[in-house]
């Protein structure tokens, strides 16, 4: 398949080499080109400056011959680029093909008015017909090198019948005036000198500018034929040059003669250049067409390989109808099927190899704190089927796992042996070095296959053993601290440093009055049976309104709003949480005389929030003025009463229904604290 390479100079020279340069590119080589272009105008000035060089040599058959050559060179090249632009839905190859095509019909007229062939002396026609015909060209050849848009393009394609048939008609009533004796003035015989009065050099120019512009393109899509097609367009504009003369049948006349030959000679050589190294004829003048054209090949290119890859992974048996498909479709041969085959069968592999180690990752990311392992699983599931295929995952239970309808126990793997059963292989899923489940995948086709489906299971035991340590760990941390401390820590382990940092909270303090005369009526059971009531119906409710119990001290807690966790509300999620507090425990009390009752404060302000302690034990807590005087305002408080402090009330505002108990004096502040009982919130 023909392919393109456009450079990146710009990549290049960050990299700090030299940037690319395509070989017609490269400093000598142009250099070359440039003196190779340069010889045959040499060769003109030194024959017109030295007329006893310009000898005449006239052969009239030899001379027909000669062009009717370059005609049919010309003929072939513009038919087979008319059908790769008919192939390609490509306007610059049309171009392009009506550059060769209208040469060939003016260079035949030239050649039939050769005198002795049609007519038997010489005729207008013979002298003009080559430039007009070199003149007609340089327009499609000027066209043909513009960057056309899609508009235009789709403009020239659409009106491609009308190109075609008008040069037609140009050709043959062009043919008809010059060969038919007595028609019109270009069968007569001409005087001396006859041209175009100057025309000659509009196609000079528009050969110069069309060879400029493909050498651009040449820069960054390099191509053998463009740079073939560069050159012809200068030695056409060079054979404009050298007819210029006049002097029929001098060395300057027939210069523009072996001018034409050599451009056309070359685009066809080039043409069979590539030929030999593709094997096909398909894509020898993609490197002309545009630059939509270019990118709707490669597009073409991809989705084949695309679709060689997928047929490969679905079926790895049954290559040849695909490749002879593709073959039909983008003319290859033989041996380029083969290449195309075993390329597309390695990227099989490598794109296999590739999801296969992507699930891997996949499986090891889908791991997190508090997952349920079931669910890790059928997450899993659905991953790895997409790279492995048919895959089937079993947890142990009652000691046995059954994939498929066959049931396993830790005896059939001995030392964690898969056992290979026909198109399938079954590993153990290990826990701690025993069986908890089985992995069943397809048999691969490669060792490194089976050695992905053994790291595949490696991965989830090794996952499935995370899970469950996790949730032991939550399990135990949540029995302990508060949730959203233990988050935390499993989440972070650092965040069990000692230290703290400085956060505005609201600090929420609540006992039992009476508890210690209570404690002396009864049996120890019933003490804890009664903690166990209160703080069963307390805990649920702070951690409802997103607070951290951090503290548990006989018949008392202390919990924090808006640490660890942050809580813009902090202070009205307290008011409410105390509110409900006190609800439930008079639900409680109800039931139970003789129980004592919850008095809770609540104070906002700024505390040093983190880990206190030393480094073999530590707690997470609250250090700093606003958390004593929430203690002080909940020693103060009656019975079945929530007392807050101003700061807090400042912060819930006029939602909170309140009593004030005006300014306090409490143990251990020098100035008097302003509190207020608080008996709702609206």
């Amino acid at each position: 398949m023909p392919t393109t390479t456009p450079t990146d100079a710009a990549a290049e020279g960050r990299a700090g080499r030299a940037p690319y340069l395509p070989p017609a590119t490269h400093p000598v080589r142009a250099l070359v080109w440039a003196l190779h272009l340069a010889l045959p105008m040499l060769g003109l000035w030194l024959l017109l400056a030295k007329p006893d060089l310009n000898i005449v040599l006239q052969d009239n058959p030899g001379h027909f011959w000669l062009i009717a050559a370059v005609a049919g060179i010309n003929l072939v090249l513009g038919l087979m680029i008319s059908e790769a632009s008919a192939r390609r839905a490509d306007a610059r190859l049309l171009l392009v093909s009506l550059v060769f095509l209208s040469s060939a019909g003016f260079f035949l007229v030239h050649g039939l008015s050769t005198p002795g062939i049609v007519l038997g002396a010489p005729s207008h026609g013979f002298d003009l017909s080559h430039p007009v015909g070199l003149l007609v060209a340089s327009a499609f050849a000027f066209t043909s090198a513009l960057p056309l848009g899609d508009r235009a393009a789709e403009t020239v394609l659409r009106r491609q019948i009308w190109l075609r048939g008008g040069l037609a008609a140009l050709i043959i009533g062009w043919g008809i005036a010059c060969l038919v004796p007595g028609l019109t003035p270009l069968s007569d015989s001409p005087p001396e000198g006859t041209g175009l009065g100057g025309l000659e050099w509009i196609g000079v120019a528009l050969y110069v500018v069309a060879a400029a512009m493909m050498f651009q393109l040449h820069r960054s899509r390099p191509a053998v034929v463009l740079i073939s097609l560069i050159t012809a367009y200068a030695l056409l504009a060079e054979s404009l040059v050298a007819g210029l003369s006049h002097r029929n049948w001098h060395l300057s006349w027939w210069l523009w003669h072996v001018l034409l030959t050599t451009a056309f000679l070359f685009v066809a050589y080039s043409a069979y250049l590539q030929f030999r190294r593709e094997g096909t004829s398909a894509g020898l003048f993609d490197s002309v067409a545009l630059s939509a054209t270019v990118r709707r090949i490669r597009a073409d290119y991809e989705a084949a390989l695309e679709e060689l890859v997928g047929h490969l992974r679905r079926n790895q048996e049954s290559r040849v109808p695909i490749a002879n498909r593709l073959a039909g479709r983008f003319g290859l041969t033989e041996s380029q099927v083969a290449v195309l085959d075993r390329a597309g069968e390695a990227l099989a592999n490598e794109r296999e190899l590739t999801d296969r180690l992507a699930a891997l990752v996949e499986v090891g990311r889908q791991v997190r704190v508090g997952l349920p392992e079931r669910e890790l699983l059928a997450q899993s599931l659905d991953r790895v089927r997409q790279a492995y295929g048919d895959v089937r995952i079993r947890l142990v239970d009652d000691g046995r796992v059954t994939v498929n309808s066959r049931e396993y126990g830790p005896k059939d793997f001995p030392e964690d042996r898969p056992i290979r059963l026909e198109g399938k292989v079954v590993h153990p899923l290990t826990v701690k070095g025993r069986l908890a489940g089985a992995l069943e995948v397809p048999i691969g086709r490669t060792p490194q296959d089976e050695a992905l489906a053994a790291m595949l299971a490696g991965q989830l035991s090794i996952s499935l053993e995370n899970v469950r340590l996790y949730s032991e760990l939550e399990t135990l941390f949540r029995q302990y601290m508060s949730p959203d401390v233990a988050q935390s820590l499993l989440a972070d382990p650092q965040t069990a440093a000692l230290g703290g940092e400085l956060v505005e909270l609201t600090a929420l303090f609540a006992d039992l009055k009476g508890f210690t005369g209570f404690s002396e009526r009864v049996a120890p059971g019933e003490i804890v049976e009664m903690l166990n009531r209160y703080h069963t119906a307390a805990v649920p409710i702070v951690l409802g309104n997103g607070g951290t119990i951090v503290q548990f001290v006989g018949d008392a807690l202390l919990a924090l709003f808006n640490a660890p966790a942050r809580q813009s509300d902090h202070a009205l999620a307290a008011a409410r949480a105390g509110l409900a507090m006190q609800e439930a425990a008079e639900e409680i009390a109800a039931g139970m005389p003789g129980y004592p009752r919850f008095r809770i404060g609540i104070n906002t302000g700024e505390a040093l929030v983190g880990n206190i302690g030393s480094p073999e034990l530590r707690g997470f807590n609250a250090m700093g003025d606003c958390v004593n005087v929430a203690a002080r305002l909940e020693g103060i408080a009656d019975p079945g009463s929530v007392v807050i402090g101003q700061s807090t009330l400042d912060l819930i505002g006029p939602r909170a229904r309140t009593r004030s108990l005006g300014p306090l004096n409490l143990k251990g502040k020098e100035r008097p604290v302003h509190a207020h009982v608080l008996s709702g919130l609206s």
